[in-house]
């Protein structure tokens, strides 16, 4: 999915109203949104694969969410931005939160995430690499999480 936060980019530079409508999917079921079929379905492309598509739906409400004008910066992953915002914060509940966001099943994850995000206002955060954790968040294994983990404990 290379190239999908570039694509919402290009989109919303022709036309702003694509984060007012990408925001408002949030409020339904990654996908459920109608008005917002225009602007993610023209990437995919015909691709039928459910977990892709769900994904993609919610990343693209997430980036429009957290999107400002002043983009200056490194982007970070979302481990290191929980860290530093706990680091700012001094919450302890920023732990707890991310640990839950992490235990996260299919059903879960975007609530989950949703809030996080809101939590990183201040964050430049990494929308490329988040959407490739996310996925592969399938995964037995759990890479994603564990990686995830790793960079939130090793930024604190």
């Amino acid at each position: 999915m290379d190239g999908f936060i570039e694509w919402l980019e290009q989109v919303n530079e022709k036309d702003s109203r694509v984060r007012a409508v990408l925001r408002q999917s949030l409020s339904f079921e990654p996908g459920g949104y109608i008005p917002a079929i225009c602007y993610v379905e023209p990437f995919l492309k015909g691709e039928e694969k459910y977990w892709q598509r769900r994904i993609l739906y919610l990343v693209a409400g997430l980036w429009a969410m957290h999107w400002r004008q002043d983009r200056s910066g490194i982007p970070i992953s979302i481990g290191k931005a929980c860290a530093m915002h706990q680091k700012d914060t001094k919450s302890s509940s920023t732990e707890n939160r991310f640990i839950a966001l992490l235990d996260s099943d299919n059903d879960q994850l975007p609530h989950r995430l949703r809030q996080m995000i809101s939590l990183l206002k201040k964050q430049h955060i990494d929308f490329k690499s988040l959407l490739k954790g996310l996925l592969r968040w399938q995964d037995e294994r759990k890479r994603v999480q564990q990686a995830w983990a790793r960079d939130y404990y090793q930024n604190l």
